[in-house]
Protein backbone atom coordinates (compact mmCIF):
# COMPACT_ATOMS: atom_id res chain seq x y z
CA UNK A 1 0.00 0.00 0.00
CA UNK A 2 1.89 3.13 -1.28
CA UNK A 3 0.82 6.93 1.09
CA UNK A 4 2.54 8.84 -1.65
CA UNK A 5 1.07 11.99 -2.97
CA UNK A 6 1.84 13.85 -6.01
CA UNK A 7 1.49 17.17 -4.34
CA UNK A 8 2.09 19.91 -6.89
CA UNK A 9 3.35 22.98 -4.61
CA UNK A 10 4.49 25.47 -7.57
CA UNK A 11 5.23 28.49 -5.60
CA UNK A 12 4.04 30.63 -8.79
CA UNK A 13 1.07 33.15 -8.33
CA UNK A 14 0.14 36.86 -8.62
CA UNK A 15 -1.88 37.85 -5.92
CA UNK A 16 -5.40 39.86 -6.70
CA UNK A 17 -4.56 39.03 -10.65
CA UNK A 18 -7.54 37.26 -11.95
CA UNK A 19 -6.33 34.16 -13.82
CA UNK A 20 -8.96 32.06 -16.24
CA UNK A 21 -8.52 28.62 -14.69
CA UNK A 22 -11.73 27.16 -16.30
CA UNK A 23 -14.64 28.37 -18.95
CA UNK A 24 -16.29 30.73 -17.58
CA UNK A 25 -14.29 30.58 -13.96
CA UNK A 26 -11.41 33.25 -12.70
CA UNK A 27 -9.40 32.72 -9.90
CA UNK A 28 -7.82 35.33 -7.48
CA UNK A 29 -5.57 34.20 -4.56
CA UNK A 30 -5.70 36.19 -1.67
CA UNK A 31 -2.03 36.75 -0.29
CA UNK A 32 -2.36 35.31 3.15
CA UNK A 33 0.56 32.58 2.71
CA UNK A 34 0.77 30.38 5.78
CA UNK A 35 1.37 26.60 6.89
CA UNK A 36 -2.09 26.13 6.41
CA UNK A 37 -3.13 27.79 3.63
CA UNK A 38 -0.15 27.08 0.96
CA UNK A 39 0.42 30.11 -1.01
CA UNK A 40 -3.01 31.72 -0.05
CA UNK A 41 -6.33 31.35 -0.03
CA UNK A 42 -8.39 31.31 -3.51
CA UNK A 43 -11.47 33.04 -4.50
CA UNK A 44 -12.97 32.12 -7.51
CA UNK A 45 -15.56 34.40 -10.08
CA UNK A 46 -18.34 32.21 -11.86
CA UNK A 47 -19.90 33.54 -14.50
CA UNK A 48 -20.10 37.14 -16.73
CA UNK A 49 -23.14 39.45 -16.54
CA UNK A 50 -24.09 37.71 -13.49
CA UNK A 51 -21.68 36.10 -11.06
CA UNK A 52 -21.33 34.04 -7.93
CA UNK A 53 -17.86 34.85 -5.72
CA UNK A 54 -17.07 31.61 -4.00
CA UNK A 55 -14.94 32.13 -0.86
CA UNK A 56 -14.06 35.81 -0.39
CA UNK A 57 -11.41 34.79 1.29
CA UNK A 58 -9.64 37.12 3.97
CA UNK A 59 -10.80 40.45 5.19
CA UNK A 60 -7.63 42.10 3.19
CA UNK A 61 -8.32 45.68 1.69
CA UNK A 62 -6.49 44.93 -1.48
CA UNK A 63 -7.70 41.43 -1.92
CA UNK A 64 -11.46 42.61 -1.73
CA UNK A 65 -9.96 45.34 -3.66
CA UNK A 66 -8.87 43.28 -6.88
CA UNK A 67 -12.83 41.28 -6.60
CA UNK A 68 -14.07 44.54 -6.91
CA UNK A 69 -11.88 45.74 -9.83
CA UNK A 70 -12.11 42.30 -11.50
CA UNK A 71 -16.47 42.40 -11.55
CA UNK A 72 -16.54 45.77 -12.38
CA UNK A 73 -19.26 45.95 -14.85
CA UNK A 74 -20.60 42.95 -13.34
CA UNK A 75 -23.28 42.12 -10.77
CA UNK A 76 -22.39 40.22 -7.55
CA UNK A 77 -25.83 37.69 -7.00
CA UNK A 78 -23.98 35.24 -5.08
CA UNK A 79 -21.37 35.17 -2.18
CA UNK A 80 -20.77 31.12 -1.44
CA UNK A 81 -18.93 29.99 1.07
CA UNK A 82 -17.47 26.22 1.03
CA UNK A 83 -17.02 26.16 4.86
CA UNK A 84 -16.81 29.05 7.99
CA UNK A 85 -13.44 28.95 8.37
CA UNK A 86 -12.00 32.40 8.58
CA UNK A 87 -9.51 32.26 5.71
CA UNK A 88 -12.41 31.85 3.59
CA UNK A 89 -15.31 33.59 5.10
CA UNK A 90 -13.48 37.35 6.84
CA UNK A 91 -14.14 38.81 3.78
CA UNK A 92 -17.87 38.15 2.95
CA UNK A 93 -19.72 40.72 4.92
CA UNK A 94 -16.91 43.51 3.42
CA UNK A 95 -17.42 42.29 0.09
CA UNK A 96 -21.50 42.03 0.47
CA UNK A 97 -21.14 45.91 2.15
CA UNK A 98 -19.59 47.05 -1.36
CA UNK A 99 -21.14 44.94 -4.03
CA UNK A 100 -24.07 43.63 -2.80
CA UNK A 101 -25.19 39.44 -3.34
CA UNK A 102 -26.21 37.15 -0.71
CA UNK A 103 -24.48 35.09 1.29
CA UNK A 104 -25.21 31.30 0.82
CA UNK A 105 -23.57 28.36 3.35
CA UNK A 106 -24.50 25.57 4.87
CA UNK A 107 -25.85 25.30 8.61
CA UNK A 108 -24.00 25.38 11.46
CA UNK A 109 -25.17 24.64 15.27
CA UNK A 110 -23.95 27.56 17.41
CA UNK A 111 -22.08 27.50 20.82
CA UNK A 112 -19.37 24.35 19.51
CA UNK A 113 -16.08 23.82 20.73
CA UNK A 114 -13.32 25.55 19.79
CA UNK A 115 -10.00 23.83 18.59
CA UNK A 116 -6.31 24.81 19.80
CA UNK A 117 -3.96 24.54 17.12
CA UNK A 118 -1.04 27.22 17.40
CA UNK A 119 -1.36 30.21 15.30
CA UNK A 120 -5.11 29.61 13.81
CA UNK A 121 -6.93 30.01 17.40
CA UNK A 122 -10.26 31.24 16.85
CA UNK A 123 -10.64 30.22 12.99
CA UNK A 124 -13.92 29.30 13.00
CA UNK A 125 -16.32 31.86 12.30
CA UNK A 126 -18.92 31.06 14.66
CA UNK A 127 -20.89 34.55 13.94
CA UNK A 128 -21.48 34.49 10.58
CA UNK A 129 -24.77 33.86 9.97
CA UNK A 130 -25.43 33.66 5.85
CA UNK A 131 -28.74 35.47 4.57
CA UNK A 132 -29.47 31.62 2.80
CA UNK A 133 -28.74 28.24 4.02
CA UNK A 134 -27.66 25.46 1.57
CA UNK A 135 -28.51 21.52 1.67
CA UNK A 136 -27.03 18.65 0.03
CA UNK A 137 -28.62 18.34 -3.58
CA UNK A 138 -30.05 22.00 -3.63
CA UNK A 139 -28.93 23.91 -7.08
CA UNK A 140 -27.38 27.86 -6.88
CA UNK A 141 -28.52 29.29 -10.30
CA UNK A 142 -27.80 32.54 -12.25
CA UNK A 143 -27.10 33.63 -15.14
CA UNK A 144 -25.69 31.34 -17.56
CA UNK A 145 -24.71 29.28 -14.49
CA UNK A 146 -25.79 26.65 -12.17
CA UNK A 147 -24.09 25.02 -9.72
CA UNK A 148 -24.84 21.91 -7.64
CA UNK A 149 -24.27 21.78 -3.79
CA UNK A 150 -22.75 18.95 -1.84
CA UNK A 151 -22.54 18.10 1.28
CA UNK A 152 -18.99 17.03 1.89
CA UNK A 153 -18.34 17.25 5.79
CA UNK A 154 -15.03 16.13 7.57
CA UNK A 155 -12.52 19.32 7.21
CA UNK A 156 -15.26 21.02 9.06
CA UNK A 157 -19.09 19.46 9.75
CA UNK A 158 -20.81 22.28 7.06
CA UNK A 159 -18.26 22.06 4.39
CA UNK A 160 -19.90 21.91 0.77
CA UNK A 161 -18.39 21.48 -2.60
CA UNK A 162 -19.90 23.21 -5.55
CA UNK A 163 -20.24 21.27 -8.66
CA UNK A 164 -20.56 23.46 -12.18
CA UNK A 165 -22.99 22.23 -13.81
CA UNK A 166 -22.35 20.85 -17.66
CA UNK A 167 -18.51 21.14 -17.12
CA UNK A 168 -17.78 18.46 -14.77
CA UNK A 169 -15.67 21.08 -12.64
CA UNK A 170 -15.91 21.36 -8.72
CA UNK A 171 -14.95 23.74 -6.34
CA UNK A 172 -13.78 21.06 -3.58
CA UNK A 173 -12.56 24.05 -0.85
CA UNK A 174 -10.53 22.54 1.27
CA UNK A 175 -11.96 18.75 1.22
CA UNK A 176 -9.59 18.07 -1.76
CA UNK A 177 -6.54 19.97 -2.30
CA UNK A 178 -3.43 19.12 -4.76
CA UNK A 179 -0.35 20.63 -2.07
CA UNK A 180 -0.98 19.04 0.72
CA UNK A 181 -3.71 16.57 2.71
CA UNK A 182 -6.34 17.89 4.20
CA UNK A 183 -6.05 18.63 8.22
CA UNK A 184 -8.85 16.62 10.26
CA UNK A 185 -8.98 17.70 13.70
CA UNK A 186 -11.92 17.27 16.23
CA UNK A 187 -14.21 17.77 17.43
CA UNK A 188 -14.86 20.64 14.36
CA UNK A 189 -13.01 17.21 12.23
CA UNK A 190 -14.29 14.05 12.05
CA UNK A 191 -11.93 11.51 9.95
CA UNK A 192 -15.21 9.10 9.53
CA UNK A 193 -17.31 11.92 7.91
CA UNK A 194 -14.43 12.85 5.21
CA UNK A 195 -14.25 9.27 4.61
CA UNK A 196 -17.88 9.05 3.48
CA UNK A 197 -17.10 12.43 1.70
CA UNK A 198 -14.32 10.98 0.17
CA UNK A 199 -16.70 8.39 -1.47
CA UNK A 200 -19.24 10.77 -2.27
CA UNK A 201 -16.63 12.48 -4.86
CA UNK A 202 -15.77 8.97 -5.61
CA UNK A 203 -18.75 8.27 -7.70
CA UNK A 204 -18.60 11.11 -9.70
CA UNK A 205 -17.24 11.56 -12.90
CA UNK A 206 -15.35 14.63 -12.92
CA UNK A 207 -12.78 16.32 -14.44
CA UNK A 208 -11.61 19.13 -12.75
CA UNK A 209 -11.35 20.00 -9.10
CA UNK A 210 -10.73 23.72 -8.14
CA UNK A 211 -9.53 23.73 -4.78
CA UNK A 212 -9.80 26.40 -1.43
CA UNK A 213 -5.78 26.36 -1.62
CA UNK A 214 -3.09 25.43 -4.69
CA UNK A 215 -3.38 24.96 -8.11
CA UNK A 216 -6.23 22.81 -9.94
CA UNK A 217 -6.32 19.38 -9.63
CA UNK A 218 -6.67 17.76 -13.43
CA UNK A 219 -6.67 13.94 -12.18
CA UNK A 220 -9.76 14.15 -9.64
CA UNK A 221 -10.75 10.53 -9.04
CA UNK A 222 -6.61 9.39 -8.94
CA UNK A 223 -6.10 12.22 -6.11
CA UNK A 224 -8.96 11.58 -4.11
CA UNK A 225 -8.08 7.19 -4.44
CA UNK A 226 -4.51 8.86 -3.02
CA UNK A 227 -6.15 10.19 -0.37
CA UNK A 228 -8.32 7.26 1.04
CA UNK A 229 -5.30 5.08 0.20
CA UNK A 230 -3.07 7.94 2.22
CA UNK A 231 -5.53 7.72 5.03
CA UNK A 232 -5.87 3.62 5.24
CA UNK A 233 -1.62 3.49 5.16
CA UNK A 234 -1.82 6.07 8.20
CA UNK A 235 -3.84 3.98 10.08
CA UNK A 236 -1.88 1.43 9.62
CA UNK A 237 0.85 2.73 10.86
CA UNK A 238 -0.82 4.01 14.27
CA UNK A 239 -2.31 0.37 15.13
CA UNK A 240 1.78 -0.36 14.73
CA UNK A 241 2.93 2.03 17.57
CA UNK A 242 0.23 0.98 19.29
CA UNK A 243 1.33 -2.63 19.50
CA UNK A 244 5.02 -1.62 20.20
CA UNK A 245 3.63 0.16 23.08
CA UNK A 246 3.88 4.20 22.14
CA UNK A 247 0.30 4.49 23.26
CA UNK A 248 0.09 8.33 23.77
CA UNK A 249 -0.44 11.04 21.20
CA UNK A 250 2.71 13.22 21.74
CA UNK A 251 5.51 9.96 20.74
CA UNK A 252 3.22 8.76 18.23
CA UNK A 253 3.54 11.90 16.53
CA UNK A 254 7.58 12.12 16.81
CA UNK A 255 7.41 8.61 15.19
CA UNK A 256 5.70 9.22 12.54
CA UNK A 257 6.13 12.80 11.62
CA UNK A 258 10.40 13.24 12.34
CA UNK A 259 11.37 16.43 11.30
CA UNK A 260 7.44 18.10 11.56
CA UNK A 261 7.90 21.93 12.17
CA UNK A 262 7.46 23.19 15.60
CA UNK A 263 3.98 25.31 14.75
CA UNK A 264 2.21 22.20 12.79
CA UNK A 265 2.92 19.50 15.99
CA UNK A 266 -0.70 20.88 16.92
CA UNK A 267 -2.40 19.77 13.95
CA UNK A 268 -0.35 16.14 13.34
CA UNK A 269 -1.43 15.75 17.00
CA UNK A 270 -5.45 16.64 16.10
CA UNK A 271 -4.93 14.52 12.87
CA UNK A 272 -3.86 11.42 14.91
CA UNK A 273 -6.76 11.86 17.72
CA UNK A 274 -8.60 12.00 14.41
CA UNK A 275 -7.14 8.34 13.29
CA UNK A 276 -8.08 6.95 16.98
CA UNK A 277 -10.90 8.15 17.60
CA UNK A 278 -12.24 6.65 14.21
CA UNK A 279 -10.69 3.66 15.15
CA UNK A 280 -12.17 3.29 18.45
CA UNK A 281 -15.55 3.72 16.50
CA UNK A 282 -14.88 0.55 14.78
CA UNK A 283 -13.56 -1.57 18.00
CA UNK A 284 -10.23 -1.58 17.53
CA UNK A 285 -8.83 0.48 19.92
CA UNK A 286 -9.58 1.43 23.14
CA UNK A 287 -8.77 4.33 25.59
CA UNK A 288 -7.57 4.94 29.54
CA UNK A 289 -10.49 6.80 30.05
CA UNK A 290 -12.14 10.27 28.12
CA UNK A 291 -10.55 10.09 24.95
CA UNK A 292 -8.25 13.24 24.22
CA UNK A 293 -4.97 14.45 23.12
CA UNK A 294 -2.95 13.58 26.49
CA UNK A 295 -5.05 9.90 27.11
CA UNK A 296 -3.51 6.49 27.25
CA UNK A 297 -4.46 4.08 23.77
CA UNK A 298 -3.71 0.37 23.76
CA UNK A 299 -5.13 -2.05 21.02
CA UNK A 300 -8.31 -3.92 21.59
CA UNK A 301 -7.81 -7.63 23.08
CA UNK A 302 -9.25 -8.93 19.60
CA UNK A 303 -7.06 -6.98 17.75
CA UNK A 304 -3.69 -7.67 19.79
CA UNK A 305 -4.60 -11.00 19.30
CA UNK A 306 -4.86 -10.75 15.61
CA UNK A 307 -1.36 -8.69 15.64
CA UNK A 308 0.49 -11.49 17.63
Amino acid sequence: MSAELAFNRSAEVDYGVPEEVAPGVRRIVANNPGPYTFLGSNTYIVGDSEVAVIDPGPSDPAHLDAIVQATRGQRVSHILLTHRHRDHTDGARPLQDRLGGEIYAFGREKGGRSINIPGIEGFIDEGLQPDVLLKDGDEVKGRGWSLDVIHTPGHAPDHLCFALVGQRTVFTGDHVMGWNTTVIAPPEGSLADFLASLEKLMARNDKVFLPGHGGRIQTPQRVVRAYMMHRKWREQTILACLEDGVNHIAPIVDRLYGGLDEGLKGAAALSVFAHLEYLMTRGLVTCDGRPGLLSAYALTEQQTSRAS
